[in-house]
């Protein structure tokens, strides 16, 4: 459904009055996307860029220009459902009082006697008009059902397109923890694949099932995680298929020991030689000042004995917690940063049986380092900010590898 948030400016949200149900998603809509850019295509509202809405919701408004009522007038004619909040006011500053008179003519002419309380709804043309319902209700009478469900509240938003033949679902975990998921989604018939925009790779989903024109698909999101549903194809059978399942469990092959040699910047005021880290541990619990304080970049490097895997399975390099970001080399070839859960990068390409040499950029906050400085007379300090709220004795944020970091292997 798209909200409309007027016409005054600068506008760039509104508010959401009746407020959306869940299940379902949302977008604000202005006043010259309608001009331009809407039109209507099998019973819905849609814009070139492939989006598509069942209801336009209008807020209490006490002015639009008559041209606007107009067009929307012709939308709701032309498309099978929409929703529409009855006009309270009709105030036009331009071509007074003709605006008016022209801006109450059309809402007579749309809303007719649905006031929201003897009558809640009308149809016009091939559309609808409703007043005086909240949205649940409102999807209910034109037989929308939710998008996308989830059996019980989880911190999940999502978005939904369509595309040609396919059904594109961005979901993401807006939470702090791990998720263990089934949501369904109003799709059916078609193959289930997931694309990670992360790491670029697309692989089937064999375990899902339908029921009640829904697909419902196992799903595990890490904090934070992000990713890409795509159905497509009409599927001849959509039978899970047998042992095989959506997230399968990674068995270790190795552990990766210490000790790690941490070089850091000198110019940042880090320790001038590398110092050895036995095992992996927070910067911001050091001893040292020249770590706990340190902001910037530090390269870890480590070799570890890689047993032979064979060829049939991904080898995962998983770093466990990374605070903030990190670039990973091995054997002297790049492959890539990781900045999000899950901590991981596929190292198939570059790992060797035998001895392998890992190389770890890792980079944290400016946090600790503006903390450290305000400890320090004005004069000695390293960073300045125009509105500084750290002061000495507040707590330093986490940096660093802070593992542990596994070579794992996986079958998908």
């Amino acid at each position: 459904m798209c909200y409309f948030i007027g016409e005054d400016v600068p506008k760039m949200t509104g508010t959401r009055n009746p407020e959306i149900p869940d299940g379902y998603s949302y977008d604000y809509i202005n006043g010259e996307v309608i001009m331009i850019r809407a039109h209507v295509k099998d019973g819905k509202i849609v814009l070139p860029d492939g989006m598509s809405y069942s209801l336009l919701v209008l807020p209490q408004l006490e002015t639009m220009r008559p041209e606007l009522l107009e067009k929307i007038r012709e939308l709701v004619e032309q498309v099978q459902i929409s929703l529409a909040l009855r006009l309270q006011h009709r105030r036009v500053c331009q071509n007074y009082p003709e605006a008016d008179r022209k801006v109450k003519e059309l809402a007579s002419a749309l809303w007719g006697g649905a006031d929201g309380k003897k009558e809640q709804f009308r149809k016009v043309g091939k559309g609808m008009v409703m007043s005086g319902m909240d949205t649940r209700a409102a999807l209910a009478r034109i037989n929308v059902p939710e998008d996308f469900k989830l059996p019980a509240k989880a911190p999940v938003l999502y978005i939904h397109r369509r595309l040609g033949d396919m059904d594109i679902y961005f979901i993401t975990n807006q939470g702090d923890d791990r998720l263990e998921i089934q949501p369904s989604f109003r799709v059916t018939g078609k193959h289930s694949a997931l694309w990670d925009a992360v790491s670029g790779n697309i692989r089937e989903l064999p375990q899902l099932s339908e029921s009640d024109g829904r697909t419902a698909v196992p799903l595990i999101m890490e904090a934070g995680q992000s990713f890409f549903i795509v159905f497509r194809e009409p599927a001849a059978d959509i039978t899970p298929a047998v042992g095989r399942v959506n997230f399968p469990v990674a068995d270790t092959v190795i552990r990766v020991k210490g000790p790690w040699q941490v070089s850091f910047d000198k110019r940042k005021r880090g320790p001038a030689q590398p110092v050895l880290f036995e095992t992996l541990t927070d910067w911001s619990a050091s001893d040292e000042e020249s770590i706990r304080f340190y902001s910037g970049t530090a390269i870890y490097r480590v070799s570890f004995d890689l047993p032979g895997t064979g060829k049939s399975r991904n080898l995962m390099l998983d770093l466990g917690n990374v605070k903030s970001m990190a670039r990973v080399k091995l054997n002297g070839k790049e492959l890539g940063g990781v900045w999000t859960n899950p901590w991981q990068l596929d190292i198939t390409s570059a790992a060797q049986a035998g001895k392998n040499e890992l190389e770890v950029e890792v980079v944290n906050l400016w946090v600790n380092r503006l903390i450290g400085d305000s400890r320090l007379p004005e004069n000695l300090r390293a960073t300045w900010a125009p509105n500084n709220p750290y002061k000495p004795g507040d707590r330093l944020e986490p940096s660093g590898l802070l593992g542990p970091v596994t070579i794992e292997t996986i079958a998908y």
